[in-house]
């Protein structure tokens, strides 16, 4: 999950899993696999950024007994 701002300031949480496109049109635009659209506050890198650490962070292990 990624957290991203709208344009009115709120905060969402998106799927980073679900992410198909991101576009600057010219407000950065992503757009869901379901075909939801959100309009967020962060550029295009921005929200790559975050979808690359989540994914990072997938990958991570935890040593076993913790």
């Amino acid at each position: 999950m990624i957290n991203v701002t709208r344009l009115n300031g709120g905060r969402v949480v998106l799927n980073a899993e679900l992410v198909e496109l991101v576009e600057a049109l010219p407000d950065t635009t992503v757009t869901l696999q379901n075909g939801h659209k959100y309009i967020v506050g962060e550029t295009v890198d921005e929200v790559i950024e975050r979808i690359i650490h989540y994914r990072r962070a997938l990958h991570v292990t935890v040593p076993a007994g913790e």
